[in-house]
């Protein structure tokens, strides 16, 4: 590899860290989920490349947006000093804008009521990164938006608003990552409080903050299986639906070990998503 190649290799790795390509993983398979069992099966090529275009496109404007929005904040942080070295801020606004494009284009490839919703739909997940200077409920605004995608596959599929079933399963997400935005917010605490920023364990402290983000999960949790239920499910997504309750509660136990939180924020619920899209994956396919 010559020198061009691994500066282009070094330039991609900052970026995919910029925008937290890893945290892929928590919204887009229940983005997922929703298309599959709205489609009752696989669906169209095109349906699929919008649907990803949509969700790929909205978490890389609105986590770029994130960064742009906290840049300053980010610096005087020494857990997240790092990020503004990352990329220059006109990359990080290129990288807002080609999401935007992604989000609407794929909309357009779906149907009408998805290109009319786009707008709607980047302004609400770019809008979180704003709500902590003014809300302790930010966490709350962080949910909403990541809740909108199981609403977004559905709508990609049926083009209207047909089911309760996308809401109690967007609910669901809302729920759960308003948790785990909680437990990650405890690294913060301190930092939150002499900034002046909102935030639930700012305001109220660990142990309030441990005790609502496990009783998000458990809404979160009887949420999922009020879905499975209302989608037909049977025993497959049933047993992997204990697993999930499992992991939730496997989260929230290593919360409360300090040192053990990254590994809480990441692992469990990336294994929580994956779960839930390979039961539905299981009952629709594997019948």
């Amino acid at each position: 590899m010559n020198v061009v190649e691994s500066g282009m290799v070094s330039a991609i790795r900052r970026w995919g860290e910029f925008i937290k390509i890893s945290h892929t993983v928590f919204a887009m398979p229940f983005g997922l989920v929703a298309m599959l069992v709205a489609a009752g099966g696989w669906p169209s090529g095109r349906v699929f490349i919008g649907v990803l275009s949509c969700l790929v496109g909205a978490r890389t404007a609105a986590m770029a947006f994130n960064r742009l929005a906290d840049w300053q904040i980010d610096q005087r942080n020494p857990r997240t000093a790092v990020r503004s070295t990352l990329v220059s801020k006109t990359t990080a606004w290129l990288t807002v804008g080609a999401g935007g494009v992604g989000l609407v284009g794929g909309a357009w490839l779906l149907n009408p009521l998805c290109l009319i919703l786009s707008p709607l739909a980047l302004g609400i997940v770019c809008f979180y990164s704003l709500t902590k200077r003014f809300t302790w409920v930010s966490h709350g605004f962080l949910g909403l938006a990541l809740g909108t995608a199981p609403v977004g596959g559905w709508l990609a599929v049926r083009g209207q608003f047909d089911s309760w079933e996308p809401i109690v399963l967007g609910a669901a997400v809302g729920f759960w990552v308003a948790g785990f935005d909680l437990i990650y917010a405890l690294q913060d605490r301190e930092f939150d409080r002499q900034e002046g920023l909102k935030s639930f364990p700012a305001r109220f402290g660990e142990s309030p903050a441990l005790k609502m983000a496990t009783g998000l999960h458990v809404l979160a949790a009887c949420l999922l299986g009020l879905f499975g239920r209302m989608a037909g499910f049977g025993w497959r997504y049933t047993g992997v639906w204990a697993a999930v309750c499992v992991g939730l509660a496997l989260e929230t136990g290593l919360a409360r070990v300090e040192g053990r939180r990254q590994k809480a924020f990441f692992w469990a619920n990336a294994g929580v998503s994956l779960l839930v899209l390979g039961g539905v994956v299981w009952e629709i396919f594997g019948k």
